[in-house]
């Protein structure tokens, strides 16, 4: 157990404001000759490795510096490193993309799995201030418990019980996302009137707290951790989007696209949401701020509209966009689905009239029988025709398409619009930019292999000649450049 002065300080740090504004910068610039002895001396600091000219960076710096100075205050550094001038530190540190943020522990790094808000940031950073699992007192249970959005306590008899490590197993895992506490004092108990073993999630919204008296298992506080730490009704956006699809539960989105219609729609939804309140999640979610995601969700951009979606298998089951949003149907859309009498909607382009080209196209209707073909190895683009690395790439995979044009029945080379065909639902994978280029082996399990290689013939010719089980004797084209990279479009309307 820490030293209780030391917990004290942690928990001032959980008590401090969220927000802050600056007039100097508070974000310290390393390079590689300071980065050393800046770091390793530091218990606790996040580094932002990033790009002048990424959109996303931009987007961060305002946020990153207003936690800079709220976190200055607890002793709690932050600082960024240029990628463009500091190219051998951040290979050092694997940098693939912008920004990438790191945690550091006395120059040990870890992946900093958090928001990219300020108040995120902040709250974040205090959850790695303390230890996974803090043990507290009657002294210091109010302050700890209100520290906090989302705050999970244990009562117990004894640290030593099953009980407590069944919670600190659980909190070594969730410590990115939650504050967790374990108290064996017997007046705590008796403050807020629980039976140990129990366990009390205490939230700054809805009712307050949510009181745990099943048995305490992994898999089973879990669940109620996951599925009680989101409010009945809330706005979802960047921010939170993560924290409902790691709940478990279905997804319901109610699309608005003003106030006086959201105020409508939560007095008809809000009784249905209490309804099933660990069953099924419900968010309202800005049209006009995100209308590419009711298109994801196969919805015409027709306000309000309605759908769920199962994080587990990303199917999607639009509400009928013909009928009223209103209490009776939605509700009685929502039972039908719980009861399992709702199919999937599925989003594809039609079957090709002809599709005897040297790159195989795909619908969402025939990935089984083309992608899923056991006999042959298939390397699929997932692309959007709006996609400028698509279009730079596009020549050079008609290139290679016919290249291996004279070995279709052993590999295929083949392309998706990944904007209006589904993937299968159940697929373990996502499609979150392009171009995305997989190879799906020969085989009964049709191994997926990422293709990260440069964009040329020869690299993917060689790609394929390293990683598809048939293996067939092919001559690149002659040597090309590989297409031009871009900036990635820094402005982006999706979840």
């Amino acid at each position: 157990m820490r030293p209780f002065r030391s917990f004290l300080t942690a928990l001032a740090l959980l008590s401090a404001p969220l927000f802050a504004y600056a007039e100097d910068s508070d974000v310290l610039s390393l390079t590689k000759d300071s980065f050393r002895s800046v770091v390793d001396p530091e218990k606790l600091m996040l580094v932002e490795f990033f790009a002048p000219w990424c959109g996303h960076c931009k987007n961060l710096a305002p946020e990153y510096e207003q936690a800079a100075t709220i976190l200055k205050e607890q002793d709690v550094k932050l600082a960024k490193i240029d990628c463009t001038v500091e190219m051998d530190l951040c290979q050092e540190f694997d940098v693939t993309g912008y920004p990438t943020l790191k945690v550091f522990r006395e120059g040990s790094p870890s992946e900093y799995n958090g928001p990219r808000k300020a108040d995120g940031i902040v709250s974040y950073m205090k959850k790695q201030s303390l230890p996974a699992l803090s043990d507290i007192t009657l002294d210091s249970i109010d302050t700890f418990k209100d520290s906090d959005n989302v705050v999970i306590i244990g009562f117990f008899s004894s640290n030593d019980s099953e009980e407590y490590k069944v919670l600190r197993e659980i909190a070594d895992e969730l410590r990115d996302d939650y504050l967790f506490g374990a108290t064996v004092d017997k007046d705590a108990l008796k403050k807020f009137d629980v039976k140990e073993p129990g366990v009390i999630l205490f939230k700054k919204f809805d009712d307050g707290k949510e009181v745990y008296d099943g048995a305490i298992t992994i898999e089973s506080l879990k669940k109620f951790i996951k599925s009680n730490s989101v409010p009945l009704l809330d706005d979802i956006g960047p921010e939170n989007y993560f924290t409902y699809i790691e709940s478990g539960l279905p997804l319901s989105y109610i699309f608005y696209s003003n106030e006086e219609e959201r105020n409508k729609l939560k007095t008809e939804i809000s009784p249905i949401a209490k309804e099933h309140k660990g069953k099924i999640n419900f968010v309202f979610i800005d049209a006009e701020k995100y209308p590419t995601h009711a298109d994801s969700l196969n919805l015409k951009s027709e306000w309000p509209a309605f759908a769920i979606q199962n994080p587990d298998t990303n199917a999607k089951y639009p509400f009928d966009q013909s009928k009223e949003i209103n209490n009776a149907n939605i509700g009685e859309f929502v039972k039908s689905f719980l009861a399992g009498d709702i199919q999937p909607s599925i989003k594809s382009e039609p079957v090709p009239e002809k599709n005897d080209g040297d790159v195989k196209l795909v619908v969402a209707t025939e990935f089984e029988k083309i992608v899923n073909d056991q006999d042959k190895d298939v390397l699929v683009e997932f692309y959007a025709p709006w996609c400028g690395h698509c279009k730079n790439l596009a020549p050079i995979y008609e290139k290679l398409g016919a290249t291996y044009s004279a070995h279709k029945d052993k590999i295929v080379i083949a392309k998706m619009d990944a904007t209006a065909n589904d993937l299968p639902i159940g697929t373990d994978f996502q499609i979150q930019g392009f171009p995305t280029i997989k190879l799906f082996k020969a085989g009964k399990d049709k191994e997926v292999v990422d293709y990260e290689g440069d964009r040329t013939e020869a690299s993917f010719v060689e790609f394929l000649s390293n990683h598809a089980v048939n293996k067939v004797n092919v001559t690149p084209s002659k040597a090309e450049e590989a297409p031009p990279k871009e900036e990635e479009n820094p402005e982006h309307d999706e979840l």
